[in-house]
């Protein structure tokens, strides 16, 4: 399904099948709702399991790099050339102790690149047995390489915060990794538990939340006149 279709399900389904309503909540509230709830069961079937599902995972295809100054002023240079991905990383989904990247490696998809923490970098030159192995590490958003042979691509799997993020990037072809026909990255026993939470939590503070902001907005609406007094006592 995709993630209108999910969304439309969950909103039918509250309101009964009826077409008219006065629940005031917009589709995009359920989809926003929806994304949350998913990256919310995806943290804790990691820290169930250990693992999640295959199906949570997308593909950003082949990434572009690029060289650059490795000083972080601006108008300073180093002789220190690194390279990283031209297009920042969507955000990841956080679990435990790091981000949702499942892969990052060549465009074959075949051979991985160890992923590090950008703190541990300065201590991999003396690291006695891997010190020359290929590795990458996200630094504010961006994907970097050290040691890696940077022919001028890269492949990156991962879990992702927002699917929908994804609209940007494209494969060599020029197929984008998402759009509103995609098939939305979950489950279908994972869909279910999302659709059940939704409906018996989040639609209930999605009515009432909306219930009060229409109220608020009719109370102070301008224009009303208070009924006058009549003057007699």
């Amino acid at each position: 399904m995709t993630l209108n279709e999910i969304a439309y399900n969950i909103l039918n389904t509250y309101r009964g099948g009826r077409s008219n309503h006065n629940d005031h909540i917009s589709l995009d509230q359920v989809k926003f709702t929806i994304k949350y709830y998913r990256a919310m069961m995806i943290r804790r079937d990691m820290a169930k399991h250990g693992f999640v599902s295959n199906g949570v995972e997308q593909d950003l295809k082949c990434l572009e790099l690029e060289k650059i100054d490795a000083s972080k002023c601006c108008n300073l240079k180093t002789s220190c050339d690194v390279f990283r991905t031209k297009m920042p990383l969507p955000k990841f989904v956080r679990l435990n102790f790091n981000d949702a990247i499942t892969y990052a490696g060549d465009i074959t998809g075949l051979r991985s690149y160890q992923i590090v923490e950008p703190h541990m970098v300065q201590f991999l030159p003396w690291d006695k047995y891997t010190h020359d192995k290929k590795k990458v590490y996200i630094l504010e958003n961006y994907l970097y390489l050290y040691n890696a042979d940077a022919d001028g691509m890269i492949n990156v799997r991962g879990i992702f915060e927002d699917p929908e993020k994804l609209n940007i990037y494209s494969s060599c072809e020029g197929e984008v990794c998402y759009d509103d026909n995609s098939e939305y990255p979950l489950p279908m026993d994972m869909l279910q538990m999302l659709t059940a939470g939704i409906l018996n939590g989040e639609m209930k503070m999605l009515v009432t939340t909306n219930s009060d902001t229409t109220n608020d907005a009719a109370q102070d609406s301008p224009g009303q006149i208070p009924p006058q007094s009549s003057g007699k006592q």
